[in-house]
């Protein structure tokens, strides 16, 4: 059994390896994951947490390490969950992000970790939250959530972050495409990388059409910017970084932010109650309570929505 509150005074020093064993109690669903929790909640809610999200091959991962080099240079302790698609096989991540980001590996100001999806949909790790948490009460400034390369309705990183990014590159996808793709409906800011290619500013002309076509805004409110960059060249991320700042200055102001973490904090309890409430009927497999009311339901005598209502009512109560 790990020392928790000892590692959690360890992460709040900067150590890496206590974070690292805090992070990967919360990946392995430890029987410590709730002392840890009831631990770290005080020392939450500083960070700044952007999501990257985008399609494979956007640049995703080069426009992260870019962003922790800006963020650096103002000082600032970054940490970054790199998610990455599982091994059918072992279930670990396949190809660490964290080796494409390898110039940040020996700053201490800077925590790198992948996270692998293990079959969890919407592009980030199920323990993705917890995970958070960890680096917020570790002292990070700002939190760089990179997702798996993500499809149309792959969109979960919007529910966990304070700023989408959504990042494009051209010759992605024809702009039918683009005004379809559930993702480009989730930005706070749109990136358009790889800028220096033929396309790019069709790319961005396309996607200010899309936006325009969107929903109706008012005076004041949020009307996403277009930056484009070239990442690996650290062309245009200045500019991400001050379109990121203007947006949460502008959350900040209006209470958008306080109420997005709101948000997310109920969504997080909503499902941690309904992951245990599944593990509890789970449990009930070849219970002679389920037996009773599957026979109930073969004879006609009980239809499947009320036996449902029987067995939730049982598990709670019981």
């Amino acid at each position: 059994m790990q020392d928790v509150s000892s590692l959690v005074a360890q992460a709040r020093e900067g150590r890496p390896r206590a974070v690292a064993r805090l992070i990967s109690l919360v990946e392995g669903a430890s029987p410590q994951l709730r002392e840890v929790m009831a631990a770290l909640a005080p020392l939450t809610g500083n960070a700044y947490v952007v999501g990257l999200t985008g399609s494979p091959g956007v640049g995703k991962s080069t426009s992260t390490s870019a962003l922790v080099t800006a963020y650096r240079k103002q000082g600032r302790r970054v940490g970054v969950l790199a998610v990455d698609p599982s091994s059918p096989f072992s279930g670990g991540a396949l190809l660490g992000d964290r080796v494409r980001m390898s110039d940040h590996a020996s700053d201490p100001g800077v925590y790198i970790r992948s996270m692998a999806t293990r079959g969890h949909l919407g592009g980030l790790a199920w323990a993705a939250p917890q995970a958070i948490r960890v680096l917020d009460a570790a002292g990070c400034d700002v939190i760089l959530v990179e997702t798996v390369g993500v499809g149309q309705s792959e969109v979960e990183i919007a529910s966990q972050a304070d700023t989408s990014v959504v990042l494009l590159a051209p010759g992605m996808g024809d702009g039918i495409q683009a005004a379809k793709a559930g993702i480009l409906e989730i930005g706070d800011v749109y990136v358009v990388n790889k800028a220096d290619r033929d396309g790019a500013d069709a790319t961005a002309r396309e996607l200010n059409h899309m936006l325009g076509l969107g929903e109706a805004r008012g005076p004041g409110d949020w009307r996403p910017p277009i930056v484009k960059t070239v990442a690996a060249r650290a062309q245009g991320v200045d500019e991400v970084v001050e379109a990121l700042e203007k947006h949460r200055a502008w959350m900040e102001e209006r209470g958008v932010l306080a109420e997005r973490r709101r948000a997310r904090a109920a969504r997080e309890v909503e499902t941690i109650a309904v992951t245990a409430l599944r593990e509890r009927i789970g449990d009930l497999h070849g219970d002679r309570r389920l037996s009773a009311l599957a026979e109930k339901i073969v004879a006609g005598e009980l239809d499947p929505y009320r036996a449902a209502d029987e067995l939730v009512a049982g598990v709670t109560q019981g």
